[in-house]
């Protein structure tokens, strides 16, 4: 980078017009509205706003940079400004192409300190100010990137979006366009039954061995699972491993393979949320389990009709006033449940299966592009990879 100079950031931007009649209060956003509404939280537009008064929409392309959250973005349309903690940076023309700065913003990585300001560690900092032609380049490689790995997303929301379509067109019409009747879980196909999940499975929880007694963990061998695993859907490997100590004065219950695991517990979006394990495991009090005894049931397809129960069982566990709420095992066994022939059951399962898969590819392609990205912006930036030899290596044509 010898060839490079460097700038302080609070000579890298130029005061800007904006000011808190461009701002809105988070509680006068709206859903909708004419105008997108730009504030510091991780989503890059919060809501909308018809009060064209507080319109910004001159000096643009402009760069928010979230006083608390650390967060930038980079903002060519116009929009209002959400008040809470935002500061808005107009890149210093004369020094900076626009697009440039808001990389060389995001590779400072600035440290975080809770809900604590960050602004006045931002301007503390440098940032690297190559020539302007070389910045346009660096850019433009850059937003390719970016461009690419925002497409991936745009793929995986609308996989997301068919995925539950499907379920609410299968579990209410099934696959061999039959009469529907009408249930205590909404319409089903005619010749489905609907039962309760305690007649075709054993329904119990688990429990956690103290941690203060290492003989229940030091050297285990024997699976253990707690709730924060629920996310995965299909759960292929461990946490953690117990002792046969702590299973046999634990009494901890042994969960067969392809059981259903339900989170009856648990903050943010873990209450409710259902995963089948696919080997044997041992698990703690936060979950429940479904351990399928009829050869009746498909246990994937099971799985597949929880994923459209999750905010149902939400609101039963928070029917009783708890603010965290919780299931018991006792309302589980009585939950109802679809079940239709077993032929069908693995039809609707393929589908799923194979949009999950899709769904998985572009997932694995996302992280992979994010990985390439957060690498380009470390090289590009330090100068460690410069334009010139990324070009004679080929550029994004591999992208």
């Amino acid at each position: 980078m010898s060839d490079w100079q460097t700038c302080a950031v609070p000579d890298s931007f130029v005061k800007n017009k904006v000011g808190r009649k461009n701002q809105i209060p988070a509680k006068e956003i709206a859903e909708t509205g004419r105008f997108p509404v730009v504030d510091q939280g991780q989503d890059f537009i919060s809501g909308y706003c018809d009060d064209e008064e507080r319109l910004i929409d001159s000096d643009l392309p402009l760069i928010i940079f979230g006083d608390h959250t650390r967060c930038f973005k980079f903002v060519d349309f116009p929009f209002v400004l959400g008040a809470d903690g935002t500061k808005v940076l107009t890149p210093n023309a004369d020094l900076y192409d626009p697009k440039f700065y808001y990389f060389a913003l995001i590779a400072l990585e600035l440290p975080g300190r809770g809900y604590n300001r960050h602004f006045k560690m931002l301007k503390e900092r440098s940032i690297p100010r190559p020539p302007l032609p070389e910045q346009k380049k660096i850019a433009h490689i850059l937003s390719t990137v970016q461009w690419a790995i925002e497409a991936q997303e745009r793929i995986i929301q609308t996989t997301t979006e068919l995925k539950k379509a499907l379920m609410q067109k299968l579990f209410t019409e099934g696959l061999r366009n039959e009469p529907q009747k009408q249930t205590e879980i909404g319409l089903v196909p005619e010749s489905w039954k609907v039962v309760e999940l305690g007649a075709i499975a054993k329904v119990g929880n688990g429990s956690t061995p103290k941690r203060a007694n290492e003989a229940y963990w030091d050297g285990g061998t024997i699976p253990w699972l707690n709730s924060a695993r629920i996310h995965d859907r299909f759960i292929t490997e461990p946490d953690q491993f117990v002792t046969p100590q702590a299973v046999k004065e634990c009494h901890l219950p042994h969960v067969t393979p392809n059981s259903l695991l339900i989170a009856i517990t648990g903050q943010g979006k873990t209450l409710g949320n259902s995963a089948l394990t696919r080997f044997e495991t041992c698990i703690n009090q936060h979950l429940a389990y479904a351990q399928f005894h009829s050869d009746e049931v498909v246990p994937d397809f099971i799985l597949w009709f929880m994923q459209t129960r999750y905010d149902f069982l939400r609101s039963i566990a928070k029917a009783g006033g708890s603010t965290k709420g919780a299931l018991t095992c006792g309302y589980l066994k009585t939950h109802l449940i679809p079940v239709p022939e077993k032929d069908e059951q693995m039809e609707i399962v393929n589908i799923f299966s194979q949009l999950d898969n899709k769904e998985q590819v572009y997932l694995r392609k996302q992280a992979s592009l994010r990985d390439l990205f957060r690498t380009l912006l470390h090289e590009l930036m330090t100068a460690k990879i410069r334009v010139h030899e990324f070009e004679l290596l080929g550029g994004t044509t591999a992208i």
